[in-house]
């Protein structure tokens, strides 16, 4: 009764001598095709349909099969980790899975109808004999297939080898699995098939309910439909228009799609047959009068429009164990046929030869009687062209949830777009209102970018990186009375040289003290605040006893460098030494900022990976203000330029809008035009979209 007799050189060879070859497709990930891709992805499948020869079966088989989640051990044991893999341990999704069948039926061969099957049959002898031409005939049409779907970039097809075919010791294949009803990593097992008062396997009941009839078809059909949950009454939202009967039917099935091409000509003949019958029956019945047009309708479009005439049937097998779900099934599949405007129909007498022949290898026995008229066109809307999210395989990356069932999804948002030529840079925005989950969502991404090995610099307001940044064992830089936030410029990791960047921030720092907002500095003022510096480090390492900060700083100037004014016999009016001294003398010691620019912890900025600045109390200080922001600025920039080969990540909360102004302005431009040159991302996170799209930050880059 079995009707594939032999599984070799990568194809089925069944007993009445059909050839199938089998593909497993790769679809794209739902909820991420455009309504214009929904359409190019249906013309590609519609071209490499008519690629194929007469007398060829197309059968796309999608399982849908209940999957778990694992728990995965976490190497080191992180807390957080290991609480993650605990809470998605066990979480279920369906499992989906594609394959497609092409099945060259040999010239002669006698059709199967319901009262024709071969599982009715206790014995079958081959009616022709498959020659080696034929063979490459039909090889070199399913290559031209395979082919154009692979170009029209939106599916990867690979050919199912022998093993997966007919399976192994310990791996069942495709035919087995699909007689037994066995996931894609279960073990092989035999299960009683019972097809008596409707299909069982084992203790699965199996209902079938089938789309055969062109009466139960929807009037209008297309590539795509509106997905209401996501559709507002400005904006429709794209699912393909099989969506609802796969990934969205919320059981274990399988939906089986057939197309069957044949002798396009004879079949218009047979058609022109029925309608001059139809025709000389139509004065005795409207319903006759009404199919005459139908089918002339049809025989027109054919003509003039060149359409390709092919006969489908589409079924959705579904099964379950539990007693009291199985009575849901029906109700779930109607549901989701009523979503596409189809009338849901239970198969019950040909329900075993229409099983039978969804075996792979035995679609050319399907009873034709169940299959109507239509053209590719149509046939091809009916397709299923949508598959689950799928992980990324980079390293880098974090984990997100499937919208559909919750289940772990592994992202990368950095680096896969640019491999996949998305886009050219890292750089991201997060948008949402108040209560979104913004901050929930950015706390999760930094920890898994410093997990993976980023160096990440946080600019805040609200303190909502404060339990992270612990976790990370960062520093964290915020201001209050008791403990006012405190820097130190002027110190050197060991391991540092005072290169001319760190030079040019410190006189940067030192002119913005000293010149009020707006106010230019001369070019003599500049070169002498540049030789202070370079006599200071000098000074420092002749004395390796006083530690660099702007207490040491200030004191060598009153010293040192007044004596070397003095002697080199530098005019007033070039540098006002006094001015200078007087002006910086509030971040000397005792005075009223004397705690800023003189820390003694926290002094690996460089090489700390993990960086929280939260300025919401100093965002409106006219002093502690621009010295944090150019602190932020140096630390970053130095990360960008000395960190090679390290991830830089600079996220700027809310905090944005307050750090976007006067010279901040430009960093900010510099930071999103360059970052990307060094292995950098920046991130914005707000919660009006008019921030963003109203910015002249963001229009200049």
């Amino acid at each position: 009764m079995f009707p594939v007799y032999r599984v070799e050189r990568d194809c089925m060879l069944s007993v009445q001598g059909d050839i199938t070859v089998g593909f497993e497709v790769s679809l794209p990930e739902i909820f991420t095709l455009s309504a214009r891709d929904y359409e190019a992805f249906h013309q590609g499948w519609v071209r490499a349909m008519r690629l194929l020869p007469e007398h060829t079966v197309f059968h796309k088989q999608d399982w849908f099969v209940r999957e778990a989640y694992g728990f995965k051990e976490v190497p080191g044991g992180d807390f957080l980790s290991v609480s993650s893999e605990r809470f998605f341990s066990g979480r279920e999704r369906l499992a989906h899975k594609c394959y497609v069948f092409l099945t060259k039926k040999p010239a002669g061969r006698k059709l199967s109808s319901s009262a024709f099957s071969n599982i009715l049959r206790r014995s079958i002898v081959p009616k022709s004999v498959i020659d080696e031409q034929q063979l490459s005939d039909f090889l070199d049409a399913v290559g031209q297939f395979s082919r154009v779907l692979s170009d029209s970039g939106f599916v990867s097809l690979v050919r199912l080898d022998d093993d997966a075919l007919a399976g192994t010791a310990n791996q069942p294949g495709i035919i087995e699995r699909y007689c037994f009803l066995l996931g894609e990593n279960s073990p092989s097992m035999l299960r009683d098939i019972h097809l008596k008062g409707g299909i069982s396997v084992g203790e699965k009941k199996v209902e079938l309910f089938t789309l055969s009839d062109a009466e139960d078809l929807p009037a209008m059909c297309g590539s795509r439909i509106n997905y209401d949950r996501y559709s507002t009454d400005r904006t429709k939202f794209s699912v393909g228009f099989a969506s609802p009967l796969g990934l969205l039917l919320d059981c274990e099935h399988v939906y089986n799609q057939y197309i069957f091409i044949g002798d396009s000509s004879l079949s218009l003949k047979q058609l022109e047959a029925k309608r001059r019958r139809l025709q000389s029956l139509s004065a005795y019945s409207r319903e006759n009068a009404v199919s005459r047009d139908a089918v002339n309708g049809f025989l027109n479009e054919a003509v003039t429009m060149q359409r390709l005439p092919v006969k489908a049937h589409f079924n959705v097998m579904a099964w379950s164990e539990d007693a009291a779900k199985q009575k849901e099934l029906k109700n779930l599949v109607a549901s989701a046929m009523a979503g596409m405007d189809v009338v849901c129909k239970t198969e019950t007498d040909g329900a075993a030869q229409v099983w039978f022949a969804g075996v792979p290898g035995n679609q050319a026995d399907f009873p034709m009687n169940d299959t109507f008229d239509t053209f590719a066109e149509q046939a091809c809307c009916f397709l299923n062209l949508e598959s689950n999210y799928r992980s990324s395989d980079s390293a880098f990356g974090l984990r997100l949830g499937d919208r559909l069932s919750g289940y772990p999804v592994h992202v990368d948002l950095s680096d896969e777009p640019i491999r996949l030529g998305y886009t050219d840079n890292r750089n991201k925005f997060v948008l949402g209102p108040s209560g979104s989950g913004k901050s929930f969502f950015t706390n999760h991404l930094m920890r898994s970018c410093f997990r993976g090995e980023a160096h990440v610099v946080i600019v805040d307001i609200g303190h909502s990186y404060r339990g992270l940044c612990e976790d990370a064992g960062g520093y964290y830089f915020t201001y209050s009375e008791e403990n006012p936030i405190a820097f130190n410029p002027f110190y050197l990791v060991p391991g540092d040289v005072m290169d001319t960047e760190k030079k040019e921030s410190i006189k940067t720092l030192l002119l913005a003290l000293w010149k009020r907002e707006g106010e230019s500095y001369r070019q003599s003022e500049y070169v002498a605040v540049s030789n202070a510096l370079n006599l200071y480090y000098a000074f420092l390492g002749r004395n390796p006893d006083v530690f660099p900060c702007f207490d040491s700083f200030y004191e060598f100037l009153m010293e040192e460098f007044l004596q070397v004014l003095e002697d080199g016999k530098v005019q007033e009016r070039n540098f006002d030494i006094d001015n200078f001294l007087f002006v910086l003398n509030p971040y000397y010691k005792k005075g009223e900022f004397g705690y800023l620019l003189n820390a003694r912890e926290n002094l690996y900025l460089l090489h700390q990976p993990f960086i929280v600045f939260e300025i919401d109390s100093i965002k409106s200080h006219p002093i502690l203000f621009p010295v944090v922001t150019l602190i932020i600025m140096d630390l970053y920039v130095s990360k960008m330029r000395k960190l090679k080969g390290i991830r830089k990540i600079m996220l700027i909360e809310e905090s944005w809008k307050a750090i976007a102004k006067e010279g901040m302005a430009e960093y900010l431009k510099f930071l999103f035009k360059t970052v990307r040159k060094f292995f950098g991302e920046a991130i914005v996170v707000t919660q009006e979209v008019e921030d963003i799209i109203s910015s002249p930050i963001v229009k200049a880059v």
